[in-house]
């Protein structure tokens, strides 16, 4: 049954419409009535109509607005606009939120009934859509489940030569262009009976825990064998092959997070292999991941490991070393030469404990380091041309010297720009948020706004003015919202919905906290 609205300052009018929408059929039913746009925003809140008759000329927040605000709340209503003849003209605007009917006053009992069946009709055949489209991608999931652990027991046994990442591309509509294993085991830390009975339930977790936390990748996760599960990584095309490492581990680290929240009587090690282009070869990516895990019986406390070409493993991606990489992105980002050279030279330390003092080793190191530099300054929207020269040289000193060179030359040209450009793009940034406070604003759109990423607009900002995005903008709206409590002709829920805020409830707690008085007591507290 479809849920009616029925929004008019005119009481006659409301409970004509009332009687003729619920006579006419079963299927639509009028929940409730409304006589101005304010509380129409607070019934919507509540009732979650289906579909809305908005009266266009009402006294305090009229139709127009009322559907700007309700359709923030909910966009799927519908609406049917009432209008006399001499607001026709007025309902124009509210085909900018998509509204497609329009009935005239006073109301012909077929204008509105013809009117109420196009949009039911609409409505209906819009759920049928989403419900055929849901049940269809959950039996394409289900059969790419299954047909994605058999396809993991034929690789195991070297069997795939006849599929091809391109086949797997078509079915789940992505393009696939590497793929990779990750072997997940569980060993025992208690006693068996305990181990034996978390086996399923943590095979279960396992898998919704890769879904949560995947996000760059299509999985194939094959079935628990023994104490071990293989998982599939089908890289898009999007996933750059050089960062495959980089990737891995934030998925390695997010998981192991979250089993350090669960109560599995057992410990979870991880062990990974190379990418590669051809879906035949994942077999040797399974044989990487197979003896990588193998290894992490000889290493103490370390969770997971990659293996290499030669079935030996790499510890060159621990992570104390990853850890230190990022505090030097860190440090970059924050234009702090000082700290770059500091970190810089615990970053050499370690990587040449780790990488054995190999010059090639540590060449491909510093081209991933890069990578990952060159990709923060897009994302600043800073535009940098200089490349890094590092030398294919034998002599370990000479890599060190060039990269420290081009890490220094990189924070200058980032202090230069937070010192001029940044501060020009933040105060942006704050005019905008004084302008649309009463919009539903957020970071990403204010982010967009003035060409930044939103992780990094968000450390800018609060390092430019102290605070961050979210309590600056509540910091102007409350200032608004103080405002606005002079006119004591607004009621405190006009003022909620004028300065920004969907319910009243939670504008109180906002304002309460903000101040320490709640609205009402703010109120009389001024007025007195």
């Amino acid at each position: 049954m479809l849920k009616v609205l029925i929004v008019d300052d005119e009481v006659l009018e409301r409970k004509a419409l009332t009687k003729i929408i619920n006579g006419c059929s079963t299927d639509v039913r009028v929940i409730g009535e409304a006589r101005n746009g304010r509380v129409a925003i607070e019934m919507t809140l509540q009732e979650r109509p289906d579909i809305i008759f908005m009266d266009i000329k009402m006294p305090g927040i009229d139709g127009v607005q009322a559907v700007r605000e309700i359709k923030k709340i909910d966009s799927s209503i519908r609406f049917i606009m009432v209008s006399a003849f001499n607001t026709f003209e007025y309902a124009k605007l509210v085909m900018q939120q998509g509204v497609k009917e329009f009935i005239l006053k006073p109301s012909r009992k077929q204008d509105i009934l013809e009117s109420l069946q196009r949009v039911s009709a609409e409505i209906l055949e819009e759920r049928k859509r989403i419900n055929e489209e849901q049940n269809l991608r959950k039996n394409l999931d289900r059969a790419v489940s299954i047909a994605g652990k058999e396809w993991v027991n034929t690789l195991l046994m070297n069997q795939v030569e006849d599929l091809t990442f391109d086949e797997w591309g078509e079915l789940l509509g992505v393009e696939i262009t590497y793929g990779y294993m990750m072997l997940f085991s569980l060993q025992e830390a208690v006693d068996l009976e305990h181990f034996i009975k978390d086996k399923q339930s943590w095979y279960l977790w396992l898998k919704e825990s890769l879904k949560l936390v995947v996000k760059k990748y299509e999985l194939m996760v094959g079935p628990f064998i023994d104490t071990q599960v293989p998982v599939i990584f089908l890289c898009r095309k999007t996933t750059e092959k050089i960062h495959f490492k980089t990737n891995a581990i934030n998925i390695i680290e997010d998981i192991c997070h979250l089993f350090q929240k669960e109560f599995f009587h057992a410990e979870l090690r991880v062990g990974v292999g190379l990418p590669y282009a051809n879906a035949s070869e994942l077999y040797k990516s399974y044989h990487e991941a197979l003896s990588a895990l193998q290894q992490l019986i000889k290493v103490p406390n370390q969770k997971f490991l990659f293996g290499n070409h030669e079935g030996n493993t790499e510890i060159s991606t621990s992570t104390e070393l990853f850890e230190t990489e990022k505090q030097l992105l860190d440090a970059l980002r924050q234009g702090d030469v000082n700290q770059v050279s500091v970190i810089y030279e615990q970053f050499v330390r370690q990587l040449s404990f780790n990488q054995q003092n190999n010059p090639k080793m540590i060449s491909k190191s510093f081209d991933e380091l890069f990578i990952l530099v060159s990709r923060m300054l897009q994302d600043l929207g800073i535009s940098y041309e200089q490349t890094p020269t590092i030398n294919q040289s034998e002599d370990i000193k000479i890599l060190f010297e060039d990269g420290k060179t081009y890490l220094l030359s990189v924070v200058r040209h980032v202090q230069d720009w937070r010192n001029n450009h940044a501060k020009s793009m933040l105060q942006k940034a704050k005019e905008y948020i004084e302008l649309n406070y009463a919009e539903a604003i957020n970071l990403e759109l204010v982010a967009d706004y003035v060409e930044l990423s939103p992780f990094y607009f968000s450390k800018l900002f609060k390092d430019r003015f102290g605070m961050t995005f979210i309590d600056y903008l509540t910091k102007v709206r409350m200032k608004q919202a103080k405002t606005e409590m002079l006119d004591g002709g607004k009621s405190l829920k006009e003022i909620c919905y004028s300065v920004g805020y969907k319910d009243p409830n939670y504008f109180s707690r906002v304002f309460k906290k903000h101040t320490g008085l709640s609205p009402s007591e703010f109120r009389k507290a001024i007025v007195s």
